[in-house]
């Protein structure tokens, strides 16, 4: 074992007694709900270290959110090219011109860990430049009021103590591994790995038709390859809204994609020259890689939680309550470890939610009925406030109307046919209880939606601001005027 050093707060014989020290707080993990965490207690006088295992950013910037949605923009260039004849613009003129457009996945995947890299480097310099001292290494809690850290690089070896009055868990999640579907990053691949191919998978079959499954099946098919989506369930997406998902799968299917629904994949094992999955009825897919995209699992080993009395799901993640406190006095979570929702914005809310909470300051409880999600398919869907799901099993009386993107006068203008705007709102006093949208930058025009959630914003207050003509944005204040009751009273 090497050197351990615990810090001492004693005073120094001859000198003038000091006044109240800062609040010591120790930040496991350094992505979103981290980092994030970090400023807040900095900027509320607290003496804070933050320690990351991999790199800065964590998962939602190395190996997540920033390259998927980097890949995933990239793939929007070719569904604008696709588009391209309807708006009068000749990709090709004849047997003499040259190919349409081709993706350099080599240049694609090396722009994307650029970006990733720069970003993580941002965040680092940001935390430095306000005071946080930043630690490359492993950490572990020794009880409720320190953490063992175990630094990397120059130092390997070392070990420190660290005193804390607060500490925050943000140790995000890795993707789940089927023991019959081991990765091995050439073929068989997570979505952290799938940055480090050189060429365009000929024939890419994506397990799993949640969120990440959607995201990467229809990025790289827009990218060029041949896709075969395998879901266990009746169609993709089936957490999301029925007709945004509905609308998706129509999508895929139009594009060339292959949707196989009602098939569990079993296994996954490399050939000579690729990939076979063995689904469960015996049936075998064949390609020349396949990703894996079955969920993923809490990062919650290792770290001393049960040993310091910190309560575990059976799942493995931290109990949380809304301020992210955890079973243990002193001790927060926040982030993908917690199992609260899998997004960069809820981690970030909750790691600062933590440390307000901790350091004395006004803070709210997180509702998560105001929280905003997208889905980066193309079209995108983003939803904020009760689903029809949420309101149809609660019981709760609402209203809905749908207007399909199509009719929009600047979706024309852009050749846009596949979306829709839909609203739920309560059928009394018109208060907007909840919305998607599907189209191209959903994740953009949510916004009114989500104020209109969050600030209990009737139906009439949205149809009442002006919006700017043509514009998209149009179709939200259309849906709402839609909705408009007359007062029969």
């Amino acid at each position: 074992m090497g050197h351990v050093t615990t810090p001492s707060s004693a005073p120094v014989p001859g000198t003038p007694a000091a006044g109240p020290q800062p609040a010591r707080v120790v930040i496991v993990g350094g992505g979103p709900g981290g980092y994030e965490a970090a400023l807040v207690a900095r900027r509320l006088g607290a003496e804070v270290t933050i320690v990351e295992q991999a790199g800065w950013g964590g998962a939602a910037v190395l190996t997540d959110v920033v390259p998927s949605k980097t890949l995933i923009a990239t793939a929007e260039w070719m569904t604008l090219a696709d588009r391209a004849g309807d708006l009068g613009i000749a990709v090709t003129s004849g047997a003499a011109a040259g190919p349409g457009p081709w993706v350099d996945l080599a240049a694609v995947n090396d722009r994307v860990l650029a970006l990733a890299a720069a970003q993580s480097a941002d965040i680092r310099g940001r935390l430095e430049r306000e005071g946080v001292r930043t630690i490359h290494g492993t950490a572990r809690l020794d009880g409720s009021r320190a953490v063992v850290v175990g630094a990397r690089g120059a130092a390997a070896g070392s070990e420190e103590v660290l005193p804390a009055d607060v500490v925050l868990i943000a140790t995000g999640a890795t993707p789940r591994v089927l023991p019959t579907a081991v990765p091995d990053g050439e073929r068989i691949l997570t979505w952290t790995q799938v940055y480090n191919l050189r060429s365009m998978p000929e024939r890419l079959i994506v397990v799993g038709s949640g969120v990440t499954g959607a995201e990467f099946a229809g990025a790289y098919r827009a990218l060029g390859s041949e896709v075969v989506l395998v879901s266990s369930r009746d169609h993709v997406l089936p957490g999301e809204d029925a007709d945004a998902a509905a609308l998706l799968e129509e999508v895929f299917t139009a594009r060339g994609m292959t949707v196989m629904a009602r098939s569990r994949a079993e296994s996954a094992v490399r050939t000579a020259d690729g990939v076979e999955v063995t689904l469960a009825d015996g049936r075998v897919v064949r390609g020349s890689h396949v990703l894996m995209a079955v969920g993923s699992v809490p990062s919650t080993s290792g770290l001393g939680l049960e040993k310091a009395g910190v309560r575990l799901r059976p799942s493995g993640h931290v109990e949380v309550d809304r301020v992210s406190r955890t079973s243990v006095r002193g001790i927060y979570a926040a982030g993908d470890c917690t199992g609260v929702l899998p997004l960069a914005s809820v981690a970030a809310m909750q790691g600062r939610t933590a440390m307000s909470h901790a350091l004395g300051d006004a803070v709210a409880p997180m509702v998560l009925r105001d929280v905003a999600a997208n889905i980066f398919t193309a079209p995108e869907i983003a939803t904020v406030g009760y689903s029809e799901v949420d309101l149809l099993d609660q019981g709760l009386p609402y209203v809905t109307t749908m207007l399909p993107l199509a009719r929009n006068p600047r979706a024309k203008m852009l050749g846009l046919r596949e979306g829709f705007v839909k609203l739920f709102a309560h059928p009394l006093s018109g208060v907007v209880l909840g919305g998607v949208v599907v189209a191209p930058q959903a994740s953009e025009l949510v916004f009114p939606i989500t104020l209109a959630v969050s600030h209990r914003m009737t139906v009439d207050d949205i149809a009442a601001a002006f919006t700017v003509y043509p514009s998209l944005s149009g179709s939200i204040a259309e849906v709402a005027r839609m909705l408009h009751r007359v007062d029969e009273s």
